[in-house]
């Protein structure tokens, strides 16, 4: 569910640089999942720049052995810096880590491992802001993993139907050494949502991923609600 309202909110950062949240709430119904997850979000922009965060929360999942409560946790935290209005590249830093239960596993939770990311970043819009594309390249730090790594993100959002309904999503492209000799990993997370009023939304997303849930291929899709604040 991650940075899908970054690129969202870039539209409120460059038009009315404004603070803006939403909680979304997805019943995953992937294989082997059938939970719930919960999502929070901000976006601040200011002159200097703008603030992104997200948590991402799972609830109980019988195959994670996990029957009441929390089974996994994940937050990232970035900030993006500017020092004039005509800036093409803003300069970013990222934290991110979690923990999560393995499935079926008696031992307590894992963790995420701590990762660092530093790059920059480069957003188109159209005239309008109905369409909006940004890309990221970062050197990857990964504590006791990877040394030298890199990532590549885009995020995207269109708005369509005269703001009916809304396009959102990210892709993430990096390298991360996997136990079970893959390094290369990629994920994204398209949304369509169909917004109801100024403050919800109704729709859902799709996770595609490769070499993240294991050396396989995945799709799991997901409905849901979002809530702006």
């Amino acid at each position: 569910m991650k940075k899908t309202l970054f690129a969202i909110c870039l539209i409120l950062g460059l038009t009315l640089n404004g603070f803006t949240q939403n909680v979304q709430l997805h019943y995953d119904m992937g294989d082997g999942r059938g939970y719930f997850t919960s999502t929070v979000e901000m976006f601040k922009p200011d002159k200097y720049g703008s603030t992104f965060f997200f948590i991402d929360m799972d609830y109980s999942a019988d195959d994670r052995d996990v029957e009441n409560g929390i089974s996994s946790a994940y937050w990232e935290i970035a900030r993006a810096f500017k020092w004039n209005e005509n800036q093409k590249f803003m300069p970013r830093v990222e934290y991110n880590g979690g923990v999560f239960k393995l499935n079926g596993d008696d031992t307590p939770f894992v963790p995420i491992e701590n990762c660092w990311l530093i790059g920059v970043e480069r957003t188109w819009a159209s005239a309008d802001f109905s369409k909006i594309l940004t890309l990221q390249a970062n050197y990857k730090y990964i504590k006791d993993k990877e040394d030298a790594s890199f990532q590549l993100t885009a995020v995207w959002t269109i708005q369509m139907a005269d703001g009916k309904l809304t396009f959102t999503g990210f892709a993430d492209f990096w390298k991360e050494e996997m136990f079970w000799g893959t390094d290369f990993r990629f994920l994204t997370e398209p949304q369509l949502w169909y917004n109801a009023s100024k403050n919800l939304s109704l729709g859902g997303e799709v996770e595609f991923s490769n070499n993240f849930l294991g050396n396989e291929f995945h799709v799991m899709p997901t409905i849901g609600a979002k809530y702006t604040f």
